[in-house]
């Protein structure tokens, strides 16, 4: 997608604080973060989101998902806690229309 923010960002047409990067996964630091440690670990392909998911997308899912455990060691916030989000739609605040899942800790997050 020309216009995705996400997909600028891999491309290095958009600088990132990056956490971690392979040949399928990019982490990175939110640039306006709303936890203490605000990380955002995308695919390298575009992919809108959770709906989009196809049959050919669950090893890329899982290897997302052991990542993000990586990442949130790399980050400090593996032995405290923390959460992980995936925004869908509009109604549920996804800014970005490209997948990507958001790793929050480094405090204690609100309940609701």
């Amino acid at each position: 997608m020309e216009d995705c923010v996400f997909c600028k960002i891999i491309k290095g047409e958009i600088p990132s604080k990056k956490v971690y990067e392979d040949d399928e996964i990019l982490a990175f630091y939110d640039i306006n973060p709303i936890a203490k440690v605000h990380v955002l670990v995308i695919p390298k392909i575009h992919i809108e989101s959770l709906l989009e998911l196809k049959d050919e997308h669950k090893y890329l899912l899982f290897n997302i998902f052991e990542k993000i455990n990586e990442v949130a060691e790399m980050v400090g916030v593996d032995k405290t806690g923390f959460r992980v989000i995936s925004n869908v739609g509009k109604d549920a605040g996804q800014a970005v229309k490209h997948l990507h899942f958001h790793i929050l800790g480094g405090e204690t997050l609100p309940t609701r």
